[in-house]
């Protein structure tokens, strides 16, 4: 498929509804199509992997363009420098997760990314480091204990900003951090008191946020990560 191909297929399934969704999220309207996420999954499996068709759509500065060129490109064709030029045009914090969960998590040297961004002004690169500690803490099995305290320490280091999307994104590091098993459990939640009694503003709730899940977990058999107590399966755990 062409990129021109793509964007017809885009518009021919674009709606009202889902527009409006996506200028809620901050997206200018002129850059906005209005088509749903799993439309535009469809439409990614049908272009296959393709990393100059991803930077065509990329370039087109259509928020649903973007959405389906993260899913087109090929991480082992992507460099770093690359991925940072493409968190330079992330507008939305939708964006940048998707981005960093369905691509640059998935990218050798990920790692190196955190250590960049965790202290950024630009607003979603920052929210990028912390979304790749939550994502690293829940897929990467083996992580060592050295890097989760590492991310601990980032997490007590950078946590002082008041940026929505930026404090919601090291409040989820931290609780996914705490989800790796008990051990991890107690370290996220001393760090979550700490940030909560001696922190600044954003920090305060930072910790009062995480707080509410961490303090609430448990092990479930078959399953190496503790889950929240007020999920379905903690639910069906606890009765």
């Amino acid at each position: 498929m062409t990129s021109n191909e793509i964007l017809s297929e885009l518009k021919a399934l674009s709606s009202e509804k889902y527009k409006a969704n996506v200028v809620k999220l901050g997206i200018p309207e002129t850059c906005s199509i209005g088509v749903s996420t799993a439309d535009v999954r469809k439409l990614a499996k049908k272009a296959g992997r393709d990393n100059s068709l991803a930077y065509e759509l990329w370039n087109t500065g259509y928020h649903e363009a973007r959405l389906l060129a993260v899913l087109v490109m090929d991480k082992k064709k992507l460099t770093l420098q690359e991925a940072e030029t493409l968190m330079y045009d992330v507008i939305s914090w939708d964006l940048c997760d998707h981005l960093c969960k369905n691509l640059l998590i998935k990218m050798k040297g990920y790692e190196e990314l955190i250590e960049k961004w965790c202290d950024s002004e630009a607003t979603y690169t920052k929210r990028a480091a912390f979304t790749l500690t939550a994502s690293a803490a829940i897929h990467e099995k083996s992580l060592e204990n050295h890097t989760l305290d590492h991310y601990l320490a980032l997490i007590r280091m950078n946590s002082d900003d008041e940026r929505e999307h930026v404090k919601k994104s090291v409040s989820w590091a931290l609780r996914e951090i705490g989800k790796r098993d008990f051990d991890y459990q107690e370290k996220s939640v001393l760090l979550a008191y700490e940030l909560l009694e001696n922190g600044s503003k954003s920090q305060k709730w930072i910790g009062k946020d995480a707080l509410k899940e961490l303090e609430n977990l448990v092990k479930t058999e078959g399953r190496s990560r503790l889950i929240s107590a007020d999920s379905q399966m903690g639910k069906e755990i606890k009765s």
